[in-house]
């Protein structure tokens, strides 16, 4: 009897927990897992280009003997920077370089969602959906990219020129929402403001940066509401025994 009270009662706690939990799992647009396609396979050659050999040279030359395996991340970037996302034989290249184990290069490339191991657009939107860039009107701004682009996020366009991503915080909640393109910010933006972007790049024309509302940086919109006034000199407020 103790024992059929005591399964009944763990079911219930599970039902209850079960209910807690009422959102979808969302899968991830990166990949970790790596499989050989025509596009991406160690068979492809990969090497810097002379210019980015110097700067391989230069970054190397910041860490001590002993330590350069400290330069993975930035030879990975710059080799997605030149390549345009980061194949598997660039990954090999950079662990020839720093006279690692590809494995070791592998844990990097699919840790860090900077990293982009599939054919990306030559412009990489990132809109961000965390919550302060959620309550400005994210969702908004993501559906403006989509029908503008025709593609979905984690899609790119048949023309190779537009990658939409779906990410969490970039850092600028103060601006929300916003969205990178590449290394750039674009903040306090609507739908319409989007809209505008995408057609200044479509154009060949890059939109200027930064926030869309009319505000500088990320200072208060419109005049300030306080410390508005020259400051008062020294002893103002002050007893008069003092």
């Amino acid at each position: 009897m103790l024992t059929n009270c005591a399964s009944k009662t763990l079911s219930a706690v599970r039902v209850g927990i079960r209910a807690i939990a009422t959102s979808s799992a969302r899968a991830s647009d990166h990949l970790f897992v790596h499989r050989d396609t025509p596009e991406d396979n160690p068979n492809i050659p990969f090497d810097f280009t002379a210019e980015n050999k110097k700067r391989v040279e230069a970054i190397l030359s910041i860490y001590p003997e002993g330590h350069k395996r400290g330069a993975m991340i930035p030879l990975l970037d710059l080799a997605q920077r030149q390549y345009g996302w980061l194949p598997i034989s660039a990954m090999h290249k950079v662990a020839e370089i720093l006279e690692l184990p590809n494995m070791r290069v592998y844990e990097v490339a699919t840790f860090y969602t900077m990293f982009m191991r599939k054919p990306t657009g030559k412009y990489h939107i990132q809109v961000c959906t965390t919550t302060p860039c959620w309550l400005r009107g994210s969702d908004e701004v993501l559906e403006a990219c989509k029908k503008h682009l025709g593609i979905g996020v984690g899609d790119t366009t048949k023309d190779q020129q537009f990658t939409i991503s779906e990410v969490e915080c970039l850092g600028a909640c103060v601006n929300a929402p916003m969205v990178a393109i590449n290394d750039d910010y674009y903040e306090d933006l609507t739908a319409k403001d989007m809209d505008d972007i995408l057609n200044d790049l479509k154009a060949g024309k890059i939109s200027p940066p930064g926030p869309r509302n009319g505000r500088f940086a990320s200072e208060p919109k419109g005049e300030p509401t306080s410390l508005s006034e020259e400051p008062k000199g020294p002893g103002f407020g002050l007893q008069a025994g003092l």
